[in-house]
């Protein structure tokens, strides 16, 4: 092993560590990683950011715009509207959703699917009585799996597509996927169906009705005492004695900018401190009225007919404006004038101030604002509105123009007569002429932290397999499997980058194994698309963690689940993924 090497190998070591830590996000992981990596003379100047025009990285920011267009346009949202029924029983609701599902991520991003689906889904859960815990994983997990079909259902299928251009001349055409995915999505589809949902632990789905969830009980936020309030004298004891005593807590005090620790609930209120209560967001407004106190930002509003103010629940996505960041930070009262009146974190109390709480990926924040700006600003800080309120879609009236561009651009891309990256470019185009996407969202549409990751993890990947490093990894798979037969080397591929996409970032995972499953093809004398197509199936299917794919980050706080949910019903998921996809890859790319 040489220097050049043992450097790469050592940040890519870094590289795992970090992603696995979570602590900072993955594209300045990325980009601090092309930075030592060309510091350190791995990567070649003219090379350093070659990754930005790679033609997977201009792919997946065009199928972004793409699927704006079509969310924006209407097309996706009456398919789902004439498809899904909220007086389904729940077997039936669990296989029309997940079905739907699957098939719109065939065609978009998968995380815009979940996003349309998702509202649709907590409703008929309230309808029913349910906890949305049984259904909202299944439709996460549907969602990923249909991504695998086409090539634009998942970033990876693109990053697997691009790879085999350059190693092998020719890349995977639109459909080439479809064959092992379709079977696998119907088989996983299936499974979720009619087993996974049950998988799902009693007491998340017992404890965690449909009225909890939808209302969030666990909601932590903050009242002020003014004047006159009736809360002045009084103790956070005496206080939790006054109604609705049993949906309201008055558990903190604030004062002078700093918490109160100790005996707090015997601690006499006085004007200007501030009282952190939990409780669902009715109440919290409720106690507030009742007791005289301000909501955070009450100037701000007090202009504002109380009627044309509203409550609004929405969930914090993973990239989203304000992951990592605080309502301060971004000045969403002085700026947007809405009040972040309160946030949902998996039922745990923080001891920060709402206003300067650095929110994460799968809180639920309880936002206060006019009725009228209150839809554009939950778009513009990159969040999803769990309440379906018929605020997303604005051109129904140009579905159809929508639906045949992309059609007409698949259509072209497959038959050979347009370059994708050209013919998705055209699309994007005649959706900013015929503003199906206005241009003001152009940008918004593109999520560039995944962008960023995939320009600069390119070229560290080119480094890696130019170096040699992937070629002595292969090395080692192969020594280890050694006397085996070629399809448990395959198999042993595919649980490998399936457990890492588990833990990182699924595109991160695609452009590390890619490389290693073709220099053991080489190594063992066979066809590299197998182990191209077994890559692509494994790092698509993420389903023991939270953190494995960004739609089960998002479903986290609206359905309830904890960390060690998922690996439950999503472990029997991975191995029945494996056990199908296996023999389909052999079946239609033969060794």
């Amino acid at each position: 092993m040489n220097p050049e090497q043992l450097f790469l190998f050592a940040l890519l070591f870094g590289i795992f560590v970090l992603l696995l830590w979570g602590r900072i996000r993955y594209d300045i992981v990325a980009f601090g990683a092309l930075t030592v990596a060309y510091i350190g003379g791995a990567i070649p100047q003219e090379a350093v950011f070659a990754g930005f025009g790679h033609p997977a990285t201009l792919i997946i920011a065009l199928v972004l715009i793409i699927s704006q267009g079509l969310y924006g346009s209407g097309a996706i949202e009456v398919l789902a509207r004439h498809l899904v029924s909220t007086s389904r029983g729940l077997r039936v609701h669990v296989a029309v959703m997940s079905t739907v599902g699957a098939a719109l991520s065939a065609v978009m991003n998968n995380v815009a699917a979940l996003a349309l689906l998702m509202p649709v889904d907590m409703q008929a859960a309230k309808k029913a009585k349910r906890s949305p815990a049984l259904t909202l994983m299944p439709l996460s997990f549907a969602s990923i799996l249909g991504g695998m079909v086409t090539l634009i259902g998942t970033p990876p299928n693109v990053v697997i597509a691009t790879f085999r251009e350059e190693a092998l001349g020719a890349p995977y055409s639109m459909f080439d996927f479809a064959p092992v995915g379709l079977v696998v999505a119907v088989v996983g589809v299936s499974y979720v169906t009619f087993i996974g949902w049950r998988l799902i632990p009693i007491e998340r789905s017992r404890l965690d009705s449909a009225e909890e969830l939808m209302d969030l009980r666990g909601y932590i936020g903050e009242g002020t005492v003014r004047d006159g309030s009736k809360a002045i004298g009084m103790t956070l004891r005496e206080l939790q004695s006054l109604p609705p005593e049993e949906e309201v807590v008055p558990f903190g005090l604030v004062r002078r900018g700093e918490r109160l620790s100790g005996r707090v609930l015997d601690e006499v209120i006085r004007k200007g401190d501030v009282i952190v209560l939990e409780g669902a967001p009715q109440a919290i407004e409720q106690f507030l009225g009742a007791t005289g106190l301000d909501y955070a930002g009450a100037q701000k509003h007090a202009g504002v007919a109380s009627e044309s103010l509203e409550l609004l629940e929405v969930v914090v996505p993973d990239g989203a404006r304000i992951a990592g960041r605080t309502a301060l930070d971004i000045g969403l009262l002085y700026r947007r004038e809405v009040t972040l009146l309160g946030v949902s974190r998996r039922g745990r109390r923080f001891r920060d101030r709402v206003r300067k709480l650095r929110i994460e990926p799968g809180d639920i924040l309880l936002l206060l604002g006019h009725s009228k700006s209150l839809p554009d600003v939950v778009e513009w800080l990159g969040c999803l509105p769990l309440a379906d309120r018929g605020i997303r879609v604005f051109q129904r009236s140009k579905a159809w123009m929508a639906v045949l561009a992309f059609g007409a651009a698949v259509l072209a891309a497959s038959l050979g007569l347009l370059y994708l990256p050209m013919a998705l470019g055209a699309v994007a185009v005649v959706y900013l002429l015929l503003r199906i996407v206005p241009l003001s969202r152009l940008y918004e549409s593109v999520e560039w932290p995944v962008i960023v990751l995939l320009g600069c993890l390119i070229p560290i990947g080119t480094a890696l397999e130019e170096s040699g490093s992937t070629a002595l990894i292969a090395e080692g798979i192969v020594t280890l499997a050694q006397g085996l037969p070629v399809v448990v080397v395959l198999a042993i591929l595919m649980i490998i980058t399936m457990t890492l996409s588990d833990v990182l970032n699924n595109v991160a995972t695609a452009l590390i194994a890619a490389p290693i499953g073709v220099d053991i093809a080489h190594r063992l004398g066979v066809s590299p698309d197998p182990f191209l197509m077994a890559v692509a199936v494994a790092a698509s299917c993420a389903f023991l963690t939270p953190i494995g794919h960004k739609n089960n980050t998002i479903i986290m706080g609206p359905g309830g689940y904890k960390f060690g949910d998922y690996w439950r019903m999503g472990l029997p998921l991975e191995l029945l993924v494996v056990a199908v996809g296996l023999p389909m890859i052999l079946l239609v790319w033969p060794l």
